[in-house]
């Protein structure tokens, strides 16, 4: 993960506003929230989010099209990161464990496939509104 202190200043809000934001957050969203601090375009938010997700500062959510920030400190480019959807309050846990990527990646490889990431998303109900359903 880069040093925060290289980023620029709208990359630098993106990130403050997803590290705070309770859920995943779509382009559109961050541009709505980001108006008062001088964002007029969807491309100042999609540049900045371009960079921070090449950093590693924030992940990308493909089924949902929305971005989270980074949980925890951890090298995005050799590792497979999952992610814990809770469709009923949005809430995401990401999730990254380094036996289970080599595995899948020994995997991979023996098909002759050259994979460069991997993102694996579950979609369901999260442990809290389960017990609330109950």
């Amino acid at each position: 993960m880069a040093a925060r202190d290289v980023l620029t200043k709208n990359q630098l809000c993106v990130l403050e506003k997803l590290e705070t934001a309770s859920g995943p957050l779509s382009a559109y969203t961050l541009l709505d929230q980001l108006r008062e601090r001088g964002f007029r375009a969807p491309l100042q938010v999609y540049r900045a989010l371009d960079t921070l997700v090449k950093s590693g500062f924030v992940h990308r959510l493909e089924s949902i099209n929305s971005f989270v920030a980074c949980a925890e400190p951890h090298d995005h480019s050799h590792s497979m990161t999952a992610f814990a959807i809770c469709d009923a309050c949005g809430q995401v846990t990401e999730m990254s464990d380094h036996d289970v990527d080599h595995r899948l990646n020994d995997w991979v490889n023996s098909t002759g496939f050259a994979a460069k990431k991997a993102v694996i998303e579950f979609r369901g109900t999260c442990a809290k509104c389960r017990a609330e359903a109950a």
